[in-house]
């Protein structure tokens, strides 16, 4: 029983350790150490297939990668990760479907197929849209949920019910909720700069950059907005 118990919590205290290492390999652009992760957490969801905080890591580590494989504008490599992190995903809503948080990760992962191949708004943009708006229902007060939606509508085309103007509406309401979220300053400066803002642009870039220096992609996003 101890032996379990103890087995227990240094797993629970790996998956803990392994999402603050997950964010860091993300914002330096590391998709080596994502990968490696997502094997390492892959072999942990399928050992341990009723735990919903595996099944959810490993979803969150796929997102990780397909995040970074589009900012580095590897859209197959990106369809693929998001691909298998949304079954981990759906695994972890039937198993805990009162968590916001697995929700949030399952529509991001929807999400994430859309700019990667544009004719998976067809098959996939329901899902983004749904699960993302459950995750807003079940905690009304989750920023990144918010950044979450956002990000969907910044890709998704007006015609399915997205564009700029929503997303940016999204990301006006996350930093409402968090100021001190980065992805949100990110995203809303990206949105920003597409609506044709640049001085907006630049100023929630840079505001985001302060908040998280490490981002890599913030950085080249700030650098190639013009500050007026």
């Amino acid at each position: 029983m101890r032996q379990a118990a103890l087995a227990l919590w240094g797993a629970a205290a790996w998956l803990g350790l392994a999402a603050v290492n997950l964010e860091e390999a993300r914002d330096r652009q590391d998709r080596a150490a994502l990968e490696n992760a997502v094997t390492g957490l892959r072999h942990q969801a399928e050992q341990r297939p009723q735990d919903a905080d595996a099944q959810y890591q490993l979803a969150l580590a796929a997102s990780y990668l397909a995040e970074v494989s589009l900012e580095v504008r590897d859209r197959p490599a990106a369809k693929a990760a998001a691909e298998a992190g949304i079954r981990a995903a759906e695994r972890a809503v039937a198993l805990k479907p009162e968590a916001a948080e697995h929700h949030r990760i399952l529509g991001t992962l929807c999400g994430q197929i859309i700019p990667a191949n544009l004719l998976m708004a067809f098959r996939y943009g329901d899902c983004a849209q749904r699960s993302v708006q459950k995750a807003i229902e079940l905690d009304p007060k989750s920023a990144r949920a918010y950044v979450s939606r956002g990000v969907g509508n910044y890709y998704l085309p007006p015609a399915f019910g997205g564009g700029v103007e929503a997303a940016i509406r999204d990301f006006d309401k996350a930093i409402e909720l968090d100021p001190r979220l980065a992805e949100a300053h990110l995203w809303r400066g990206i949105a920003l700069r597409k609506a044709g803002r640049n001085a907006e642009a630049h100023r929630a870039l840079a505001r985001s950059l302060e908040l998280n220096p490490r981002r890599v992609w913030t950085r080249q996003q700030l650098e190639k907005t013009p500050a007026r």
